[in-house]
Parts: structure tokens; sequence; C-alpha cells
């Protein structure tokens, strides 16, 4: 006789405390069996096999396999592709119902509604929840009932509805004892799974007061050391609740309450115009730019050797961190883009293969709005100066001298292009696109 459970599948959302989904299951009647697959769909494209990123996702299951243990418990953690993983799991345990925090994403759509199928054939539901945003899909929409493609009166609306209801964290710690009891499972190993141990460190998973304190007199200078909350990675990874962000935040800093809802609007934008998560400009005339795509351009700008220490600082901090500051981000997006016009999506996906906390929505969003082609983005004949942007925000050139110490010296490049006319040209190209169209 198979056991009877109900299943949670941990994605985006690596923790058993205030986990929406998860809360839900234990509810359910039925003992919960605790699942998370290692998706091959997206591990076979990882060329980095020293990922931070598969680390860190390995050594939160393992935190989270310790407490289970302690209560009887154990993560099914499968290395494999999802359809053959619950094609497997049927053969093994009498799944009731499937439980699981929504997903944004293009490809995690299409897989939710494979496996929806897949179950379905058993009669078996897949109930996804929200979990990783404040706000989702429909929840936010004009008074025309369309979505919100700027940000300003989108960010109204939405702290217009923010109540103490919405940061109310979910019990999960009341149904804790209603996992599925059996005997610890091993979880596959980096080497199992074709990955090796990386150096890069991650940050803490807790923000401090100060720092929110501080966080908008502080935040646009990547010189400051704590001048950021460096949760990007544990929001992607869901090691920390958005709930419980967003209720610091509201009592401490509007402004970082502000950047927690850019993250839900490009969240909301993705899942309404998912072909921007496909490579596609949200205003398609941007798709029509003659980009120069010079390679060995592209190549200085990825290893930091461009010229402009501010830009060659950030890049040499993502490369040596997996962390860019995002002020930097904008400006190297820009200076990509617009100083040597290099298709947008090349730098995205740089960003994708480096970046800890490398997020579609966030990343897409931010690049597009650098590039002039997305919503409520930077308009196209806002081209940054590399110079004014260090002498505004590294007036001291703490960050550059940090990154590029050789800057004063001989052995530092020239710049790869004049400002000048590198924005002359920028002007030009984008004015040509978008005036035939």
């Amino acid at each position: 006789m198979k056991p009877a459970v109900s299943i949670f599948w941990f994605r985006r959302d690596l923790r058993l405390h205030d986990n929406a989904g998860l809360y839900h299951a234990l509810k359910s009647g039925y003992p919960v069996l605790p699942l998370f697959i290692f998706d091959r769909n997206i591990l076979d494209k990882l060329e980095e096999k020293a990922d931070a990123r598969v680390q860190f996702i390995r050594e939160s299951l393992e935190g989270m396999q310790e407490e289970l243990v302690k209560k009887g418990a154990s993560l099914e953690v499968w290395y494999g592709f999802p359809e053959e993983v619950y094609q497997q799991l049927l053969t093994k345990y009498q799944v009731v119902k499937v439980y699981t925090n929504h997903d944004y994403e293009p490809y995690a759509r299409e897989r939710d509604i494979s496996i929806a199928k897949l179950l379905k054939k058993d009669g078996i539901s897949l109930l996804g929840i929200k979990d990783q945003v404040i706000f989702e899909k429909e929840e936010i929409l004009k008074d025309d009932g369309k979505p919100y493609t700027i940000f300003t009166p989108y960010s109204k609306r939405w702290k217009a509805l923010l109540s103490d209801f919405y940061c109310k964290p979910y019990p999960v710690e009341k149904y804790i004892q209603h996992f599925y009891k059996q005997a610890e499972k091993a979880i596959p190993t980096l080497g199992d799974m074709g990955f090796k141990p990386s150096s890069l460190p991650i940050p803490s998973a807790s923000v401090k007061k100060a720092t929110l304190e501080k966080y908008k007199e502080q935040r646009d200078y990547p010189g400051i050391r704590g001048g950021t909350s460096r949760m990007g990675v544990h929001l992607r990874f869901g090691t920390v609740s958005i709930r419980e962000l967003a209720g610091k935040a509201s009592g401490l800093s509007e402004t970082y309450l502000n950047e927690l809802i850019w993250r839900d609007f490009y969240h909301m934008i993705l899942w309404f115009f998912p072909a921007v998560g496909k490579g596609r400009s949200f205003k398609p005339a941007y798709d029509h730019i003659q980009w120069r795509n010079n390679e060995k351009e592209f190549e200085k700008w990825c290893q930091g050797q461009t010229g402009y220490p501010i830009v060659d600082a950030g890049m040499r901090e993502l490369n040596a961190t997996g962390f860019m500051h995002n002020r930097v981000r904008m400006i190297v997006a820009s200076f990509l883009a617009k100083h040597l016009l290099i298709d947008w999506r090349w730098g995205e996906a740089y960003f994708a293969e480096k970046l800890l906390d490398y997020d579609l929505a966030a990343n897409n969003g931010g690049w597009q709005w650098a590039a002039g082609s997305g919503c409520d983005a930077a308009p196209y004949f806002r081209v940054f100066n590399p110079y004014l942007q260090t002498g505004k925000f590294d007036p001291e050139l703490t960050y550059i001298r940090q990154w590029v110490p050789e800057w004063e010296g001989f052995g530092y490049p020239e710049p790869i292009v004049e400002h000048t006319m590198a924005r002359k040209r920028a002007l030009e190209v984008y004015g040509k696109a978008l005036k035939e169209r």
C-alpha cells in the first residue's frame, strides 16, 4: 500500500518559516512530503561548474534538512527532469495534492503547465500560492483593468493597498508536525550533479536596522560598505521572506520599500508580457536598432578594461564577487548599450551568468530600462556620462581605487571610446531606428 501524502514542491522559497505554500500544504490534512528538484533543464545550461548559486541552494537545503530530521522527517531532493521525477514519485506514493509557490518566469510557467497535465491524469491537482511577492498578477491593475506599465502610479496603488495583513508571516511552525515521517534521505552532492565548490561568499541573510535607516542617503554610493542590504540573493532563492523585509522597510525606509515595489513591478510585467523574458524589447521599435556588436569591445567590457574606471570597477567587482552595486549596474548597462552600441541582451546574458542574485524579471527590467527599450525606461537620449556619475557617486574614488588600483598608472588602458562622440553616435543610431517605425 503506497503512503498517501501531499507534496510541497520547493523552488524559489528555500525556508521552513513564513512560507505560504508550505503553510497551506501542512494544513491540508495529509502528511506533507517536502520535495526539491535540481532541474536539469536549468542546470544543464550552466557552463560554469563552480557555480556559487548551485552551492548556495544545496547548502540551504542542508540547513532545512537539519530542521526536518529533528522532527523525524526528511526532504526528498532529486536531480533530474521534473516530469521524470514526478513519474517516479507517483509510483512510490499515493499523491493527493501537490502544493507549490508561484513562479512567474516563462520557463517556470511552461514547466508547471506540463506538471499539472501529468498530475491531472491521476486526478491530482497542482495548487499554486503567492509567496515571493507582496502583490502579484492581477492584484494591482489600472481602473480600466489593464496592467500598469509606468512605475509611479503602480507604486502609489501598491502602497495604498499595503496593510499589516500583507506583511503578516505564515505560522508554519504551528503545523510542523504534519510532515511525512521517514528516515533522512541523502541530498545529491555537487559532484553528483557535475558541479564543484565555489569560493564566492554569500552575504548574510539579515539586514541591519542601521542599513535601512541610512538607506536613502547611502544606497547610491558604491564606496560605502554596508550602504545596501545585499538581500538580492536571498530574495531570489527565498531564504528570506518578502513579507518580513516589506514589514521592516515600512517603518524604517520608504526608499528601500520602493526597491521591493520595483521587484513586484518587474514580476508583474513579466507575467503580463512574457515575451520580454524571451529576448524581446518591451517597446518593439527598439528591436530594430542597428547594434554594432563589436566582440572585442564586448570582451573588454566583460573584463573591466574599457578605460572608464567606474565601468571597469563594476565589471571587476562582478567577476570577483558575483555582486555589483545597483548604481553601478545602471552605469555599466548604459555604457554597453549606448557608448558601445552593443545589444543589451548580450549584457543581460553576461549578468545572468555572473550575478549571484540573478533574477530574470529584475535583470531584464534593469537592462531594458538602461537601454531605453523597457517599460517606464530612461529615454533613449539619456546617456549616462561615466565621469559625471563618478563625481556624484564615488567622489573620493574609494570604489574605483578598490577595484581598479592601476587606473592612475601607465598600465591602465586608454578609453575604448570617446564619450562625446559615443553619445552623438548613440543618439543618431537610436533616433534613426525609432524614426523609421
